[in-house]
């Protein structure tokens, strides 16, 4: 497999000779106004550029997945430019309604049992932030875990911050691989929103033998942890190894 940070949570996953595009956020540095009630209120959204061409990124693209529907992970950008007959996986009913309206023909709910072209593609929970009030402003969010017979395990775990239920679907898929969102973007006064270096850290105590690759960061208004901040946490824990924090547009191969 080879996996390619475009920017924030979009990534493009290479594996068992498909291409996804995962939570296509596509939009020109700058358009879109900082998130509410969240820090750096001075910066539009995205704070940093697409380091390819939208071209480059779309290019040979066999489907997409949308964890959820945030502007963060589904911009309008996105839905103007991706084809209306690719293929779109999503979490629920409820967003495959949205994204049909949209204009998208080719719209399928993952489910525990999803494959697609030989592969197969789990839907896994997640909880974007902690607390009732929180979690009821977020709404539902998913991951996915990649399998193949060619392939080693690829979990991408989407927007959400460590609980037992991720433990839970270490434990159940055994990833070789996993994705985490991991730029402790925050909401003011109401906390994280997805993964800190402390909950990359118990992600690695779940699976120490797994390389970790930590991506959503230092894209949009409110992210908290930086690369350099990261990578210093993990040495100090000693899981450097372990763990892989791409600059945008940087690739790795499994």
């Amino acid at each position: 497999m080879k996996i390619t940070q475009i920017r924030n949570a979009t990534i493009v996953v290479e594996y068992a000779n498909k291409k996804f595009l995962i939570d296509p956020m596509l939009a020109e540095k700058g358009t879109y106004p900082a998130f509410p009630a969240m820090i750096r209120q001075n910066l539009f959204n995205p704070v940093v550029s697409l380091p390819t061409s939208i071209d480059n990124i779309l290019d040979g693209v066999d489907a997409v997945i949308v964890t959820h529907l945030h502007l963060d992970h589904f911009d309008d950008l996105a839905k103007k430019l991706l084809p209306k007959d690719i293929k779109m996986f999503v979490q629920n009913e409820a967003d495959a309604k949205e994204v049909k309206a949209s204009g998208f023909k080719n719209v399928e709910v993952l489910q525990q049992d999803t494959v697609f072209e030989s592969i197969q593609l789990l839907k896994t929970k997640g909880e974007h932030g902690r607390g009732e009030e929180l979690l009821k402003l977020m709404g539902e969010v998913c991951g996915v875990v990649f399998k193949h017979p060619s392939e080693k395990v690829l979990y991408v775990a989407g927007d959400t911050v460590w609980q037992d239920a991720i433990k839970e679907e270490i434990h159940t898929h055994q990833p070789e691989i996993i994705v985490v969102n991991g730029g402790d973007n925050q909401m003011l006064e109401l906390g994280s929103l997805i993964m800190g270096k402390e909950d990359i850290y118990e992600v690695h105590k779940a699976s120490p033998n797994a390389q970790i690759i930590s991506v959503h960061m230092e894209a949009v208004n409110h992210w908290t942890l930086s690369r350099e901040e990261l990578k210093n946490f993990s040495k100090e824990k000693e899981f450097l190894s372990n763990i892989l924090v791409p600059e945008d547009g940087e690739s790795y191969s499994f």
